[in-house]
C-alpha cells in the first residue's frame, strides 16, 4: 500500500508546493511525453534523475521513495515479463539488447511512477479541482476526480488497518500457493468494499446537506495566478520537449549496450 503515499498531499512550505497546478501538470505530462518517445536507457535515466531536484526542493523524499517502493513490485513483473517474452521471440537466446530493452520500458514505468507523485505530492486537492475548473473542465467531473484523489489514499490506509486487524485474528496471507493466497485477500476485500460503500454513502448525504448542484454559477474564494516560477517551469517544460524532440530525430542516442563493447 505503500504505493498510495505518492498520491497523498503534504502540506510543507516550498517553492514547489507554491507553484500552479496546471505548470506542473504540463510539466508531467511532457515528462510523459518524453518518457514514451524515447526506448534507450540512457534518456529514461536522465529523466529519472531530473525528477530529485524537485523532490529536494520540495522536501517529500520520504513518501516519494514509499512510492517508488510500493512500485517495484510492478517493475519488476513489468522487466519479468518483457524478459520472457523477448526470449520466446528471439529464438530462445539472452542477448543485452533484449535486457537492456526490457531495462528501458521498465525505467519508463518508474518516471512515469516518480513525476506523478512528485505531482500528488505537492498539489493540493483544492488546487488542482480549481485548476480544472479554470481549464474549463466541467465541476462534476472536477469534484469527482479531486473526491477519488482524496479518497485513494484514504482507503489505502483503510485497507493496512484491515489487514493488520485480519493478521492479529491469525489471518496468514502469505503463505500458500497463488490460489491459496487470492482466498487469503477475501476477508480484506470483503470488510473494505463495505467500508468503502458507508464512506460514499455518508458523502452523498453531506453533499444533499450543503445543497451541492443547487448554483448553476459557481464561485471561488480563491482563484490562481501565475507567478515567476511558475513560467519558469513553462519555459524549463517547453526546453525539455523541444530538446526532446530534437534528439529523438536528429541525434543518435548510443545503448548501454554499445558504450561497454557488448
Amino acid at each position: 500500500m505503500s504505493v498510495f503515499d505518492g498520491l497523498k498531499f503534504r502540506k510543507v512550505y516550498s517553492p514547489i508546493h507554491n507553484l500552479d497546478p496546471r505548470m506542473k501538470f504540463a510539466y508531467v505530462i511532457a515528462i510523459f511525453v518524453v518518457a514514451i518517445i524515447f526506448y534507450q536507457v540512457i534518456p529514461l535515466l536522465v529523466l529519472f534523475f531530473m525528477q530529485i531536484p524537485f523532490v529536494l526542493l520540495a522536501r517529500v523524499q520520504r513518501q516519494w521513495l514509499r512510492s517508488l517502493r510500493g512500485a517495484a513490485f510492478l517493475a519488476a513483473f513489468i522487466f519479468i515479463i518483457n524478459v520472457v517474452t523477448t526470449y520466446f521471440t528471439s529464438g530462445y537466446t539472452f542477448t543485452a539488447i533484449n535486457i537492456e530493452n526490457s531495462t528501458a520500458m521498465t525505467l519508463r514505468f518508474i518516471v512515469l511512477v516518480e513525476s506523478f507523485s512528485v505531482f500528488f505530492l505537492t498539489t493540493s486537492p483544492d488546487h488542482l479541482g480549481l485548476a480544472l475548473e479554470e481549464s474549463r473542465v466541467p465541476y462534476e467531473f472536477a469534484f469527482a476526480f479531486t473526491t477519488a484523489v482524496r479518497f485513494v489514499p484514504v482507503l489505502a490506509e483503510e485497507a493496512q488497518t484491515i489487514m493488520d486487524a485480519q493478521k492479529a485474528r491469525g489471518l496468514e496471507l502469505e503463505k500458500g500457493g497463488l490460489l491459496k493466497r487470492i482466498r487469503n485477500y477475501i476477508p480484506i476485500l470483503i470488510p473494505l468494499i463495505v467500508s468503502a460503500i458507508r464512506r460514499s454513502l455518508e458523502l452523498a448525504e453531506a453533499m444533499e446537506s450543503r445543497a451541492w448542484g443547487a448554483a448553476k454559477k459557481r464561485t471561488n474564494l480563491y482563484s490562481l495566478k501565475l507567478h515567476k516560477g511558475d513560467f519558469a517551469l513553462l519555459a524549463i517544460t517547453i526546453g525539455i520537449l523541444a530538446l526532446a524532440v530534437y534528439a529523438h530525430f536528429n541525434v543518435a542516442v548510443p545503448t548501454v549496450s554499445s558504450l561497454l563493447g557488448f
